[in-house]
């Protein structure tokens, strides 16, 4: 597994509308302590929204866990995917946008850039996803996304309507 001489800050956007979609969200985050070379740092609220793309589904719950981690972008994505089966997770072709126990996106990871078929640093849609904007927010507000300027600020230009925040995670 590829190492990194020095702790790397990644952040990890973690959703599911499916079988206690709350639970689901605090179980994945619980779990993210236990991944190879990586450690939990935060965790934020948890947040409750409309799906996005297809509306006849259930509601998600969203949070972002903080992590460091020594891992690689890839194999820390690898290490997500894997996790994400551990947790009932099946991966089907098509389901981009469809219902799902667990979800896990890599967001960010360090200053990393990234843009292959498996994996896009930073994440494409950070600043469009109010459900990942305003948990980043919980845990990073003055942390910078890669050529899109701090969280806080990219959170202010954001629509809080459709977002219910819950408790915390755990």
């Amino acid at each position: 597994m590829a190492q990194q001489p020095v702790w790397i800050p990644a952040y990890i956007g973690v959703g599911s509308n499916l079988n206690d979609p709350a639970a689901q969200v605090t179980r994945a985050c619980e779990a993210l302590a236990n991944l190879p070379d990586t450690r939990l740092m935060a965790v934020s609220k948890s947040y409750r929204n409309p799906p996005m793309g297809p509306q006849d589904q259930p509601d998600y719950v969203n949070a972002v866990a903080a992590l460091l981690t020594r891992l690689a972008a890839h194999p820390l994505l690898a290490e997500l995917q894997k996790l994400e089966g551990s947790l009932g997770r099946v991966r089907k072709a098509g389901d981009r946008w469809g219902p799902r126990v667990i979800d896990l996106d890599l967001l960010i990871h360090g200053l990393s850039r990234a843009a292959t078929a498996e994996l896009t640093l930073p994440h494409p849609g950070i600043s469009e996803r109010n459900f990942v904007l305003f948990p980043l927010c919980d845990i990073a507000p003055l942390l910078v996304v890669p050529g899109q300027g701090t969280v806080e600020r990219l959170a202010a230009a954001a629509d809080r309507a459709d977002l219910i925040a819950l408790s915390p995670v755990g």
